[in-house]
């Protein structure tokens, strides 16, 4: 799903206009964007959670020239999700483990 299709998603689910329900989304992903670049994290009970973690400095190497190259340190966007997503997500599985 991308952006417009999540757009119309939550115009439909919302009965709202795709105007509002675009504004909204902006509205969401500029208040999450701003918490994580102060490092505060983001909860949201029942669907996960977004979070930064610093990432330690290693040793990579090129691909193309096989050569070794020094990553830095840098901190990355984490998403752990909820209970409710994981069991959402799962329960397919679940009911098709059973049915063998």
């Amino acid at each position: 799903m991308n952006k417009s299709e999540l757009v119309k998603a939550i115009s439909k689910k919302a009965e709202v206009t795709n105007a509002t329900a675009q504004a909204v989304i902006e509205a969401f992903t500029e208040a999450v964007k701003d918490s994580l670049k102060k490092s505060d994290k983001v909860q949201l009970i029942g669907f996960g959670s977004f979070s930064t973690v610093k990432r330690a400095a290693r040793k990579g190497v090129n691909p193309q020239t096989k050569k070794k190259i020094s990553i830095p340190a840098k901190k990355v966007v984490k998403f752990v999700p909820g209970k409710a997503l994981k069991d959402l997500v799962n329960a397919d599985s679940a009911a098709k483990k059973k049915k063998k």
